[in-house]
């Protein structure tokens, strides 16, 4: 069934059913089909990229498929949450997108050489940068209306999880990315999506109290939402962090490698919360994967910047980073005043001499 720019709140299952449904190819349609009935009754494709005409709905429907790609909406969450109103109770929504690295690779293809290169960066500064600026956002939106944005796939997925829909699938088609949620949830509401240079992360302190981390941004935007998605997924790495966690950007790993994004927790550390040597903060997720009794261990001190693994020299699988904390945490017991101090002249040994980096 298909809607153009539908007006009012009659139930368009009344309306006439089309017996074809128009996907960019059977490898799509084929796709979609595992999770969608597209001769369903409940079943409506999408045809508009307006949110008024999304907001004029009153619907139960049991699957919804957007036509336009969401790099063409103009309020993406806000239709989120239209689509997620007009879904029934685990109801399916599925849509595409062009990420950036699709849109890379066919400017690449289309460019060559250096030319590709300074149009790849023209493009991330006009579709990526200035849609996410203040006051110049502004005016961006008001000379495109929001069309051909650039989006990553970690956020277009996070903007999903964040709008109150659970992943099932997703899978490259061409130059698009295909997905399938489901409404599941109610949206987040606790934590509010930044897009700025530095970035805050809840963590778990002292005696379990959760106060906010500052580190220079490594992932794309609406990342902190996938979080247990790429968990789900991936697992652990030997780094103890997410596995192929698609959430890093490229000057992310390069920040990480060298330490760089700690560099904004020396406010931590002023304000307190922090210290210069120490376990480092952590997710209240990973406190549940942790034994239980390094899990009291931890809470008894204050997270550091410096983590012990990096002193004792020890790999940064997580085994290794869990023996490190616990043989810090069990020296720091025995001897308060001095463990930060030799642990902290280890660590800038371990860096500058043996040229030790970070996972």
């Amino acid at each position: 069934m298909s809607l153009l720019a539908y007006q009012g709140s009659v139930n368009l299952q009344h309306q006439i059913q089309e017996p074809v449904i128009e996907m960019p190819s059977s490898e799509a349609t084929r796709f979609l089909g595992k999770f969608i009935d597209v001769d369903d009754k409940f079943t409506f494709v999408v045809k508009t990229d307006k949110l008024e005409d999304i907001d004029s709905l009153n619907l139960q429907a049991k699957a919804m498929i957007l036509e336009p790609r969401i790099n063409d909406l103009r309020y993406i969450n806000r239709f989120f949450r239209g689509i997620a109103r007009n879904l029934e109770k685990g109801g399916i929504f599925a849509g595409s997108f062009e990420s950036y690295a699709a849109r890379s690779l066919a400017i690449e293809a289309k460019s060559g050489g250096v030319l590709a290169f300074f149009i790849k960066i023209w493009d991330f500064i006009i579709h990526r940068v200035c849609p996410k600026t203040p006051y110049i956002k502004e005016v961006y939106f008001n000379i495109t209306k929001g069309k051909n944005r650039m989006l990553s796939k970690a956020e277009v997925l996070g903007r999903l999880v964040y709008c109150g829909f659970e992943i099932l699938e997703y899978q490259e088609i061409g130059n698009k990315i295909f997905f399938v949620v489901k409404k599941g949830r109610p949206r987040v509401k606790s934590s509010k999506p930044s897009y700025g240079l530095i970035y805050g992360m809840p963590r778990a302190g002292k005696n379990g109290k959760i106060f906010i981390v500052y580190k220079f941004r490594t992932m794309h935007p609406y990342s902190e939402f996938l979080h247990d998605y790429v968990l789900s997924k991936n697992g652990y790495s030997q780094t103890g962090k997410p596995a192929n966690d698609f959430r890093l950007t490229p000057w992310g790993r390069f920040l990480r490698k060298y330490w760089l994004d700690e560099i904004p927790q020396l406010w931590n550390i002023l304000k307190g919360e922090m210290k210069l040597v120490g376990i480092r903060p952590v997710g209240e997720r990973y406190l549940q994967d942790i034994p239980e009794d390094l899990v009291k261990l931890r809470l008894k001190h204050k997270p550091g910047c410096i983590p012990p693994y990096v002193s004792l020299d020890m790999k940064s699988d997580l085994l290794s980073v869990q023996q490190a904390e616990r043989e810090y945490l069990e020296e720091k017991l025995r001897r308060p005043y001095t463990t930060d101090l030799r642990f902290f002249f280890k660590a800038i040994y371990v860096i500058l001499v043996r040229k030790k980096r970070s996972a």
